[in-house]
């Protein structure tokens, strides 16, 4: 992906802030037949091996799944409570960021992360705890930050990044944990006073991997390595002791689901479709266990065509389009009452882009009974891309893994 391919990658994004677009129906208006309408194009995302691992670095804007995140904004990322599971209360792990700006000079650069808690557990309580229509303070293990720039900002230039090893971002980062290389390390090591940690979850597992022999060797005297005076280090350089815990890492390429080449040769017709069987057979039909009746099976028979046509997917982008969500199961989707508004403008939500469970398939998730798993991952963001104060804005997802009455 050279410099061209990033403006290309830009402009396609941009051109789809542009689109006319209609009020969405409301889902819980929705009949049997618009399950067999034609669904308008959008476009779909694939995880691929980076060719540099460079190139996933902030200042190139990269949409990324796992391994850590390249924050937009490196210095004000989400602290304090924000970025723990609420039901169990461990740190979120991140899952994918997408890089989507839009006409707004406020979101010139603009861009939504997903992190989510690895464990089953807390994820079947989220989708518990979603039908609780609008809590003051919801318990989520699913969390959605949205952060945008203006062209003219304190970070990176104002020209399309050049596309080799020695393109640098202005400025540094927020000091991160030495574990997860994720959040921010407000709490350091009381031995040596130099090790940082987001959380006390993390030090003790960073101790019991190897610090406790390392802190003794640690020179109090000696400096941090590649932090300042003001303690800020260079974020790229920060990948985390526990960096094997994380999901592999993966670009995230897009193509146009119209210009996808569905005349495939049967080899590649065989090849892409073990992506599916493989998580399709072994885990997603476990789902179908769950079906409630017919419309549930209407449901699935529509998303397995739609996905069908191009098997690699794992994301579905579909702001500003008249497009709608894939929905693996009819029960348990929301209405349009089920989505909150804004809650920094007030504003209506719209569908931003839906995450598939083929995700787990490329990071290796086994297909255990206590393993993570999901139908669909829809990610709601404010319809105006207000610009709220905070530098990482929360937005909203709806998770949907089965019948909300077999949940818990």
């Amino acid at each position: 992906m050279d410099t061209g391919a990033i403006g290309d990658l830009v402009d396609k994004l941009k051109a789809m802030q542009n689109d006319n677009v209609e009020d969405q129906d409301e889902y819980d208006d929705v009949d049997d037949d618009d399950e067999e309408e034609e669904h308008e194009p959008i476009t779909l995302g694939f995880v691929d091996k980076p060719k540099n691992k460079w190139s996933l670095q902030r200042q190139y804007f990269p949409s990324k799944a796992g391994g850590v995140p390249a924050w937009l904004d490196p210095l004000n990322i989400p602290s304090r409570g924000s970025f723990v599971c609420d039901i169990c209360g461990d740190p979120l792990q991140f899952l994918l960021q997408v890089y989507a700006p839009t006409e707004q000079e406020t979101a010139f650069h603009r861009m939504l992360y997903v992190f989510m808690c690895p464990s089953m557990k807390c994820l079947l309580r989220d989708q518990h705890e979603q039908w609780k229509h609008h809590p003051e303070k919801p318990s989520r293990s699913v969390k959605v930050f949205r952060c945008q720039l203006q062209r003219v900002n304190p970070f990176y230039s104002q020209e399309c990044p050049q596309y080799n090893e020695s393109h640098k971002p202005a400025g540094c980062g927020a000091v991160l944990c030495d574990w997860c290389g994720t959040w921010k390390g407000d709490k350091l090591c009381s031995s040596c006073r130099q090790t940082r940690y987001c959380s006390e979850k993390h030090q003790a597992m960073s101790w019991r991997a190897g610090h406790k022999i390392a802190c003794s060797q640690i020179q109090i005297s000696s400096p941090v390595s590649g932090s300042n005076k003001s303690g800020a280090t260079l974020l790229e350089s920060h990948k985390g002791r526990g960096s094997k815990n994380l999901w592999p890492e993966f670009e995230i390429t897009i193509e146009d689901e119209s210009e996808y080449n569905r005349d495939m040769s049967e080899e590649n017709k065989l090849s892409n479709s073990l992506i599916l069987r493989n998580r399709t057979d072994d885990t997603m039909n476990s789902i179908f266990d769950s079906f409630q009746g017919d419309a549930d099976k209407k449901s699935w028979a529509s998303f397995q065509e739609c996905i069908d046509k191009a098997p690699e997917q794992v994301l579905r982008y579909y702001r500003n389009t008249n497009a709608k969500p894939m929905w693996p199961l009819s029960s348990g989707r929301p209405s349009n009452a089920d989505i909150p508004g804004c809650s920094y403008c007030n504003g209506p939500m719209c569908c931003e882009f839906q995450i598939l469970p083929q995700l787990l398939y490329y990071f290796g998730v086994d297909n255990e009974v206590d393993s993570l798993d999901w139908a669909s991952i829809v990610v709601y963001a404010c319809e105006a891309s207000c610009n709220a104060s905070l530098p990482y804005k929360h937005e909203f997802a709806w998770v949907q893994i089965h019948s909300p009455s077999t949940a818990l």
